[in-house]
């Protein structure tokens, strides 16, 4: 099933800007035929994704807290075992059938987007963590990651830590909360004002390893 973006409060003028993260080794290289923003479910799959179920929401803005609209929002992660759906991921973990392992969404008018996934777990060498890529015509591509609050792997996440200013880092960390049975987390994308969005190009802040 799809599922619809919400809106979240307005937020705070003179936001810092996320910090960009490497998009990392496993990003798609063949997409699921299923491909909306419900990751737990799997068309013509009867079951559902193993797993806390979570879901994301949040804005896309600029510093001033102004939205971007029609922004497609990618996210890619672990399933609830801690392997990647991707043929370079050869660990010796459980494959989840019932888990698309990639999706995407496009902000509305209000910038806001919204996913229902599940929980990342710990992956070798790596806090949990959910991979971002936020692309537009007139910007490019931005990537990201999203960490949660309260892991124990976060410090010494090896990107993470890279962040050296605690107030850019922290905006990366994503407290979780129960809702309804599952789990709730608001992520908030600040891409800097000033970086052309508006009038066109891919600036050197956005061209971030890949």
């Amino acid at each position: 099933a799809i599922l619809t973006a919400v809106a979240a409060p307005a937020l705070a003028a003179s936001l810092a800007p996320t910090p960009a993260q490497m998009r990392g080794p496993f990003y798609p290289i063949k997409f699921p035929l299923d491909q909306d923003n419900d990751l737990v479910s799997v068309k013509d799959h009867p079951g559902r994704a193993f797993g806390e179920i979570l879901n994301i929401t949040g804005r896309v803005v600029d510093s001033a807290g102004k939205p971007h609209s029609g922004v497609k929002v990618e996210i890619w992660q672990v399933n609830g075992y801690g392997r990647y759906h991707h043929e370079h991921d050869d660990q010796d973990r459980p494959m989840d059938p019932n888990f698309q392992g990639y999706g995407w969404a496009i902000t509305n008018a209000e910038g806001a987007y919204r996913f229902r996934t599940v929980k990342p777990v710990a992956y070798p060498g790596r806090a949990p963590h959910i991979h971002f890529a936020l692309t537009r015509r007139d910007f490019g591509t931005f990537s990201t990651q999203m960490y949660l609050a309260g892991a124990p792997e976060n410090a010494g996440d090896f990107l993470l830590s890279r962040v050296r200013d605690s107030r850019a880092r922290e905006s990366l960390v994503v407290p979780l909360k129960p809702a309804a049975g599952e789990l709730a987390g608001i992520f908030d994308i600040v891409l800097a004002r000033d970086a052309g969005l508006e009038r066109g190009g891919v600036p050197p802040a956005y061209k971030v390893a890949r």
